[in-house]
C-alpha cells in the first residue's frame, strides 16, 4: 500500500523536475538578464512617447475640471 502511494507522488514529482523545472530556470534567468540589460533604444522612445501622452491627457482632465467647476459647481458631489 505504501509502495503505491509512494509511486503516485513519486511519477509527477520526477515529470516536474526533468521536465518543467528546467525550462522554468531557463526562462526565469533569461528575464532576469534581460530586464538587467534595461530599455532597449525603441523601448526607451516608446517609454518618453507614453509619458508625454500621460502628461497631455493629465492637462486634458484639469482643463475638464476647471470648465465644470465654472458651470457646475457641484458636480464633484456626485462622485
Amino acid at each position: 500500500m505504501e509502495t503505491a502511494i509512494v509511486a503516485v507522488l513519486a511519477t509527477p514529482i520526477i515529470i516536474f523536475m526533468v521536465i518543467v523545472a528546467p525550462i522554468w530556470l531557463v526562462l526565469h534567468y533569461r528575464s532576469k538578464n534581460k530586464m538587467s540589460q534595461g530599455l532597449s533604444e525603441q523601448e526607451a522612445i516608446q517609454f518618453r512617447e507614453l509619458v508625454q501622452k500621460a502628461e497631455q491627457l493629465k492637462e486634458r482632465v484639469r482643463s475638464l475640471e476647471r470648465i465644470l467647476d465654472q458651470e457646475h459647481p457641484d458636480w464633484r458631489k456626485y462622485n
